[in-house]
């Protein structure tokens, strides 16, 4: 099988909005396959709902945007086949209750009824379990998580896994799929210094390897291409919806550095959001 091909992301003046307000608006982006994508943004200011609209989750309001050659709104069910979530609470959560061999293996035959080609099906039985086990194996090597280190090893349940360690199974889960698109949200939440710059050396590895990788969070790493979905108007430092500049002009990206490569200068801003407008855009546009 061919490693996974990243999906390019564009967006021009992309917004979402509920009958309170915006989600998120105004977004511009130009992203190349295989690029690492972090959506920054307090809790509340639209960022989840941008990540489901750019995985063909959410139906947007205005603007356009184009995922892998698939334009949105139109063509959001075939984004969904070529796009994987990682975890996004309330939409793609691990069960507690399931050990790790549980969720692989559900995972595993999930993929092989759904997303497998009747060749494929009508392989013999040996085959086509040495065929999961070696998705899975190469899926867990991605994302860089060793259940025979684990305190259970595979049968440890996913209650007993620290938060680390529950990214990385989610985010193998995902790869399963071999997707052309990676979406992780809450990237760095609840997690120390050490294991916030572990989880974005393993998303950049995953986009290194050709799967783009969009990921949300509170503060971006150095050298992703940065969406930001709000803006800070009580602070005095208000950025205007939809401009860009390079790393090297934006004075107030602290974590920009002095010298960015030339594929992660892009930068882009978005409208000040509401709690409301993000609440309503999960109740009106629903989740797939």
């Amino acid at each position: 099988m061919d490693s996974p091909h990243g999906a390019a992301v564009t967006a021009e003046d992309f917004g979402l909005k509920g009958p309170r307000g915006w989600a998120f608006r105004g977004v511009r982006l130009d992203a190349s396959p295989g690029a690492l994508i972090a959506i920054e943004g307090p809790s509340g200011s639209g960022r989840t709902c941008l990540l489901l609209a750019l995985t063909g989750r959410m139906r947007p309001s205005e603007g356009r945007a184009e995922v892998g050659g698939l334009r949105l709104p139109r063509q959001m069910a075939a984004l969904r086949r070529i796009s994987a979530l990682g975890p996004v609470p309330g939409v793609s959560e691990l069960d507690p209750a399931f050990t790790v061999a549980e969720h692989l293996r559900e995972r595993a035959l999930l993929q092989r009824r759904y997303d497998g080609s009747l060749r494929a099906l009508l392989r013999p039985r040996a085959e086509r379990t040495a065929a999961a086990r070696n998705r899975i194996e190469t899926a867990l090597d991605a994302a860089g998580l060793d259940p025979a280190r684990l305190p259970k090893a595979e049968r440890t349940s996913v209650r007993d896994l620290e938060r680390l360690e529950a990214l990385r199974l989610s985010v193998a889960l995902a790869l399963i799929g071999r997707p052309r698109l990676l979406a992780v949200d809450d990237t760095d939440l609840k997690l120390s210094d050490a294991e916030r710059a572990e989880a974005w050396e393993l998303l950049r590895s995953v986009a290194d390897s050709g799967t783009t990788v969009l990921a949300a969070c509170s503060q971006a790493p150095v050298g992703a291409i940065i969406v930001r979905t709000a803006t800070t108007a009580t602070s005095g430092t208000s950025g205007t919806s939809g401009t860009s500049g390079t790393a090297e002009a934006d004075a107030s990206d602290a974590s920009a550095p002095a010298e960015a490569p030339e594929a992660t200068t892009e930068k882009t801003t978005a409208e000040k959001t509401t709690d409301e407008g993000t609440a309503d855009a999960f109740a009106e546009t629903g989740r797939a």
